[in-house]
């Protein structure tokens, strides 16, 4: 109510934004609370996020108040982001005022010219909820933004509250009394989700930090609900990692899973080695809804490398190339029908035509959602990746995830990353490994084994990272298109990438 009431004092009404550089903290949750009281929209990127980035996403919403962390935490470390909060400031005309959050650095003074978050509203009454339409915007989310400029995409108050209390409340049984925790960065969609814990009267537990620290902090904040990303399950596996000799998960009952395709070997990892008794719950959808389509649910059974069942309200289906259903063979992830909380539009698209461009081109009157999966006879889902990363050898269509799950499950392997050129029919494949002169060929014979020929790499290379973006999700397209010989420029934005040094090693290995 004192935000909402300081936001008010600088002239913030129905129709603005306000806009968050902030980690994942009660302020960035107050932020969003506050806006939405007084009808404004809220966006917010993650403070890891470089100036340029942030002003591509930010440049496109006008926001009239920026709420800004002086830095974020990583590894017990204080790293500092002032100048970028100035820069970022700076870059936003349409600023009506700045709101600093000492974050880093608690006893340091708020810089000139911007307001201390403590002052925000202070004295002032909490102004009464603004009341509006079911489809006035609630927040502004982006794609990732690694290939071309990122889509502003507009989420509606209605559809979000509806969408996520049923996903929450149904799907993952979250409820008065439970603490929910997911590994998130405010930038990407998940945190919107952890904050809807609040709508079904759960605790929400926000963290900044890294991802090695989350089975401690899932034992010591008594955590009955977590999350991560498949990234982050398959880290703590690859290191070895015993959590249930490590901490006291007792009070932990559902580990949910999102972010990319989670392997069955990981998944008998966490029954092993995280819970015997845990409900695993596998979760996929996307930025574009703010939710998933496909996930878990207390009445259906978990079975490994699979995602238990269609999410309530979600017509999901999968179509072969003619758009015709398909069960039991691989095909394209679809929608037959509305899901509540589908954008209300991108920004800048009169007409919506870049909206419709983006899910609606391939199948008329459905929804493509740009994943390859297999809809199974019992009515799992398996995700085997990104359309757009599809290897198409010989003109067979294959997904990476099952590729990766074999590779990654090999001793001495951290990470892979596999593309197909078409121009040369090549299968790449990228491993971040120690040094062992038989790999290679242990790669191919288990790749030929478990999967098929056409699995078998033509080229093998190791490399000192996989390039990911801020939300940990594998740069595959980027990749292929530097092969194909695009420059690194034309193809990704390195501001929308977690490690963009992971790059000059692939850079390297280009034919010619």
């Amino acid at each position: 109510g004192r935000v909402a009431a300081g936001l008010a004092e600088a002239g913030v009404g129905a129709g603005d934004t306000v806009a968050g550089y902030l980690p994942n903290g009660p302020e960035a949750v107050v932020g969003l609370l506050a806006a939405a009281t007084l009808g404004a929209r809220w966006t917010c990127c993650a403070p890891e996020m470089g100036a340029a980035g942030v002003l591509d996403r930010l440049g496109q919403v006008s926001p009239a108040v920026l709420v800004a962390a002086d830095g974020y935490v990583w590894n017990g470390r204080a790293i500092d982001r002032g100048d970028e909060a100035a820069a970022i400031a700076d870059g936003l005309p349409s600023l009506r005022q700045r709101v600093w959050v000492t974050h880093r650095d608690t006893a340091a003074p708020a810089p000139p010219g911007w307001r201390p978050w403590a002052d925000l509203g202070a004295g002032a009454a909490a102004p009464d909820p603004c009341e509006v339409a079911a489809d006035h915007p609630l927040h502004v989310l982006y794609s990732s933004g690694t290939t071309g400029r990122p889509k502003a995409i507009v989420h509606g108050h209605a559809g979000i509250a509806l969408e996520h209390a049923k996903a929450l409340a149904l799907h993952f049984d979250l409820g008065p009394g439970d603490r929910f925790c997911w590994y998130t960065t405010t930038g990407w969609m998940m945190w919107n989700f952890l904050v809807s814990g609040l709508l079904v009267g759960a605790t929400v537990v926000c963290y900044d930090g890294a991802p090695g620290d989350l089975w401690r902090l899932f034992a010591e904040t008594g955590t009955t609900v977590g999350g991560m990303g498949a990234a982050a399950l398959a880290a703590s596996e690859k290191a070895g990692r015993r959590p249930a000799d490590e901490v006291d998960l007792s009070t932990l009952r559902t580990l949910g899973s999102t972010g990319s395709p989670l392997a069955a070997s990981t998944a008998a990892w966490v029954y092993d080695a995280v819970k015997a008794d845990v409900a695993l719950g596998s979760f996929s959808g996307g930025t574009d809804v703010c939710t998933g389509f496909v996930g878990p649910s207390p009445l259906h059974p978990v079975w490994a490398g699979e995602i238990s069942c269609a999410c309530l309200g979600a017509a999901v289906g999968v179509v072969d190339d003619a758009g015709r259903p398909v069960v039991g063979v691989e095909g394209e992830l679809v929608l037959t029908a509305p899901l509540p909380s589908m954008p209300l539009e991108f920004v800048a698209d009169p007409g919506g035509h870049r909206l419709h461009d983006a899910y609606y081109a391939t199948f008329p009157r459905l929804w493509d959602h740009g994943d390859r999966a297999t809809l199974t006879e019992r009515g799992t889902l398996a995700i085997t990746g990104r359309s757009d990363g599809t290897l198409n050898r010989g003109g067979v269509r294959m997904g990476t995830a099952e590729l990766y799950g074999v590779v990654e499950a090999l001793d001495g392997v951290a990470d892979s990353l596999a593309v197909h050129l078409e121009a040369t029919d090549e299968l790449w494949l990228f491993v971040v490994a120690a040094d062992d002169a038989g790999l290679d060929e242990r790669i191919r014979a288990a790749l030929r084994s478990r999967l098929s020929p056409r699995h078998v790499p033509d080229r093998i290379v190791r490399v000192p990272a996989v390039p990911r973006t801020l939300s940990g999700k594998k740069l595959e397209v980027p990749v292929k298109r530097l092969l194909a010989g695009a420059d690194l420029a034309d193809v990704v934005a390195l501001a929308a990438v977690a490690n963009p040094a992971a790059f000059d090693a692939i850079v390297a290995a280009r034919p010619g």
